[in-house]
């Protein structure tokens, strides 16, 4: 089978983000894989170990996804792709990095392509879909179990607090939902095997794109950390009266009642 995963280079959200000039502050931000993209590439690899063929991840962005292109390599993929757009692209969105994949996709053939559900940088949950969209094959979001039978394949998906069952087939893309997998820690080995792994790095000029072509659709306006929480608020004396206050509280400050 020729499988491709799409991977997005995102924050470690288990660290301290800070903004500056509107913008996230990248110095001394740490980077990782974004987790909904290792379901999608510990499930690529265990198609491929149970139905043959390759493992190809892509990912659209600066040259320093190598790094995180390379722990999916040494994780068990078998090629990575970096279409780089530093020079290239500037704000660019969900339209931007799915007009670029599918560009890169329209002719390889792929039987199955597998994304994160979402980015937890920008939690749009887009590119999947239109990456489908513009390659005309039928997709499935949100998947906690695939199953293929040759051409045939059976998708659960996960839809808030229950689960669906759909029949469809291939070529096909779906975006992994957290319960997918466990996915697997690169092992020592792989990290070995991973240097000598085929890393292919392209440019909007090898696709035939012009940076028109990526225009993006939308314009962040403004980027801003939550406001910080207040500390609460222990009611004291006797109860009738903590009630009282507490209905003034309500009333005066949350503006509830």
């Amino acid at each position: 089978m020729n499988i491709y995963v799409l991977m997005k280079r995102t924050f470690d959200t288990e660290e301290k983000i800070s903004i500056a000039a509107g913008k996230i502050n990248e110095d001394g931000a740490e980077f990782i894989i974004n987790p909904y993209d290792e379901y999608a590439i510990e499930e690529a690899i265990q198609v491929r170990d149970a139905k043959g063929g390759e493992v190809t991840v892509i990912s659209v962005g600066t040259e320093e996804a190598e790094k995180q292109l390379r722990t999916a390599l040494a994780m068990g993929a078998d090629k990575a792709v970096l279409i780089n757009t530093e020079d290239d692209v500037e704000g660019g969105d969900q339209f931007t990095t799915a007009k670029i994949l599918a560009e890169y996709l329209k002719d390889k053939d792929a039987d199955l392509i597998i994304g994160g559900n979402v980015a937890i940088d920008g939690g749009t949950g887009q590119v999947g879909p239109r990456v489908a969209e513009l390659l005309n094959i039928p997709y499935v979001t949100t998947i906690t179990k695939l199953e293929i039978d040759g051409k045939n394949v059976t998708v659960t998906r996960d839809v808030e607090g229950d689960s669906e069952i759909i029949e469809t087939s291939l070529p096909l893309l779906v975006t992994a939902q957290q319960g997918l997998n466990e996915p697997r820690y690169p092992s020592l080995p792989g990290i070995m095997k991973a240097k000598k792994k085929p890393l292919e790095e392209l440019e909007l000029d090898d696709l035939d794109l012009e940076e028109d072509d990526v225009e993006a659709k939308t314009k962040t306006i403004e980027i801003y950390l939550p406001p910080k929480k207040e500390a609460g608020r222990v009611l004291a004396g006797d109860l009738n009266d903590q009630v009282k206050e507490l209905v003034q509280l309500l009333h005066t400050e949350a503006k509830v009642v």
